[in-house]
């Protein structure tokens, strides 16, 4: 019997472990015929529910009573080791765990600093860096498609963006990498590394500002209302760090893998290279890179798709199962991949006061990227059986660890669009 044939309960709870990530769409969909939402357990045998289903969803990431304040919560998690709400240690300190009125003074803030037109002044950048790093590659044969495109381009446009400088790069890639690693040894170490990295950053930006991002942040800390304290300045920058890194890097990787598992829409986007915009908003909802939402707590007793949850109980929102419940424009539930697919609906960057900030970066970059990408790699093909890529083990995060594949890569720079 095949994982995805298993029953996806374990005595009446969904153990949400390696197994389950790599196995992830199957699972997810066995659960969506059982229900929208199911008991589960968690890294470190936290107990808690997961949200599968899309109408479901929305209401959850709306609750008015499922919120980031976990102290309802705080004997459970401290009996299964979490350290919550510590920023030396983690991202505790920034409006990804802030429920309002606090969410919304950090958001504002941060905001003022993360602006559209920040983001867009970025396009000629990343058009540069992903033509650079297709031009690094062999001309033919095989490359890990991760390492040597999908990983260091979000990574070079964030640390460019925020205003890293070189010799960090390396040290701030690996440590962006461990820090969504829930259950590796490394993740405590990696977050404490990129926090002190950080605070030390910020403080030199504080001494010399430059048209960078740490350096917004630092005037928005300084000069505005409301401002942001020190902890609140190292979290927000923590949190543009790994959410924008690490979320970009596998939407590239699932992208490329759900085309080379679907070749007629490999052909049909090489063709209409115009149709790129619509389906990155496809491969959001097909295959996202944040499969799930970051933790709530139930304020107090309630009901959720009828079951009653008990106060200080933990929900978490299965985003990418989401995107295969959502009613498309079209009708068809659950909808086939099709990236011809017009405003493709999914919840991918989360709904409501929570949804991500980052959002319209994370759509400029793929975009550019698989654009690039697809105009001058040719002949792609997976080099390894699909059963034997790895997956991220654990955490938010849903892609490979590497992506081996066999490809042609043109000389010229075709620019498309």
């Amino acid at each position: 019997m095949s994982p995805h044939e298993q029953c996806p309960h374990r005595n009446g709870t969904v153990v949400l472990d390696p197994a389950f990530k790599a196995d992830a769409p199957a699972r997810y969909a066995r659960l969506r015929e059982l229900g929208p939402l199911h008991p589960a357990e968690f890294h470190l045998g936290l107990k808690g529910w997961v949200v599968v289903g899309y109408d479901l969803a929305r209401e959850a990431l709306t609750h008015p009573h499922l919120l980031k304040d976990s102290a309802p919560a705080a004997e459970a998690l401290a009996a299964a080791g979490y350290v919550l709400h510590k920023p030396s240690v983690g991202l505790g300190a920034q409006m990804m765990e802030a429920d309002p009125p606090e969410h919304t003074r950090l958001r504002r803030l941060a905001a003022a600093a993360f602006t559209p037109r920040r983001t867009a002044d970025m396009a000629p950048r990343i058009e540069q860096i992903a033509h650079e790093l297709i031009d690094a590659m062999p001309p033919s044969g095989e490359v890990d498609l991760v390492e040597a495109f999908n990983a260091p381009l979000p990574a070079t446009v964030v640390a460019e963006l925020l205003g890293i400088p070189d010799q960090h790069h390396l040290d701030f890639r690996r440590w962006s990498g461990q820090a969504l690693q829930v259950a590796s040894p490394e993740h405590r170490p990696a977050l404490a590394s990129l926090h002190g990295l950080l605070a030390e950053l910020l403080a030199d930006k504080r001494r010399r500002p430059q048209d960078d991002l740490l350096s917004a942040l630092v005037a928005v800390r300084d000069q505005e209302d409301g401002r942001l304290s020190e902890e609140e300045l190292v979290g927000t920058a923590m949190m543009l760090v790994v959410a924008g890194h690490e979320s970009t890097v596998n939407l590239l990787g699932n992208a490329v893998l759900s085309l080379l598992q679907h070749p007629d829409q490999l052909r049909l986007l090489r063709e209409r290279p115009e149709l790129m915009p619509g389906a990155v908003e496809e491969f959001l909802r097909h295959d996202t890179s944040v499969e799930r939402s970051t933790s709530r707590y139930a304020s107090r007793d309630l009901e959720l798709g009828g079951v009653p949850i008990p106060r200080g109980s933990m929900i978490v929102v299965a985003l990418g199962s989401a995107g295969h419940d959502a009613p498309q424009a079209s009708g068809d539930v659950p909808p086939v991949f099709d990236v011809s697919r017009s405003g493709a609906r999914h919840l991918a960057f989360g709904h409501g006061v929570h949804y991500c900030l980052g959002a319209p970066l994370a759509r400029l970059e793929t975009t550019i990227a698989l654009r690039i990408l697809l105009s001058r790699v040719h002949d792609l093909e997976l080099a390894v059986p699909r059963e034997s890529l790895e997956w991220i083990g654990s955490g938010i995060i849903r892609g490979v660890l590497s992506l081996p594949v066999r490809c042609r890569v043109d000389d010229a720079r075709r620019r498309a669009g």
